[in-house]
């Protein structure tokens, strides 16, 4: 198997990360690979905001797990209280990936693209990461401009996505293939 796709076959979701941040050669690396991710008419509708300040990713995940708890479903919110009441895990770090919204699914569709190339670089680097959309709860209600303007957003731009990175404070297996989920057509 080439160093590809024993990459992809190793790369797990994170949800327990030491407090150790990643050097700044690493998060440039992971940065790069973000940046070369290909995208729908190479238009690059996204941004890359790699973020280190605990104090704001703190206050990131208060909001979003408030703008939760004020949710009529209960069921994710009491969910994410039972596993430790942590959205990012204790994360040093994130990588937010806004996005310009078009009347197409591309920059939706390209978020995804660089959100994996970011993970595959994470895990590249023997760095742990997490593909987080309920980050995107910070920006759901009247905080959106703060967290916006702190996370350096270009104008139009809003969230896409993030993505935790960090050292794994625990081993987390990669979740096992379904091979009935291929069909081949001859």
């Amino acid at each position: 198997m080439n160093e590809t796709l024993k990459v992809i076959s190793s790369r797990s979701s994170c949800r327990a990360f030491k407090d150790v941040m990643p050097n700044n050669e690493q998060l440039n690396a992971i940065a790069d690979a973000a940046i070369q991710s290909p995208s729908a008419r190479n238009y690059q509708r996204w941004h890359i905001v790699v973020v280190k300040n605990k104090a704001l990713i703190s206050e990131l995940e208060t909001e979003a797990l408030r703008v939760l708890s004020e949710m009529e479903d209960k069921t994710m919110y009491e969910r994410i209280i039972a596993r430790g009441g942590k959205l990012f895990y204790d994360a040093p770090c994130i990588i937010f990936v806004p996005i310009k919204p078009d009347e197409l699914v591309g920059a939706a569709l390209d978020c995804g693209i660089v959100c994996q190339n970011i993970a595959l670089a994470a895990t590249s680097l023997e760095l742990a990461s997490c593909i987080n959309g309920l980050s995107g709860l910070a920006f759901a209600q009247d905080k959106a401009k703060h967290f916006k303007e702190e996370l350096s957003f270009p104008e139009g731009y809003e969230f896409g996505a993030s993505v935790l990175i960090g050292e794994a404070a625990k081993e987390f297996t990669p979740h096992e293939p379904n091979p009935d989920k291929i069909t081949f057509i001859e």
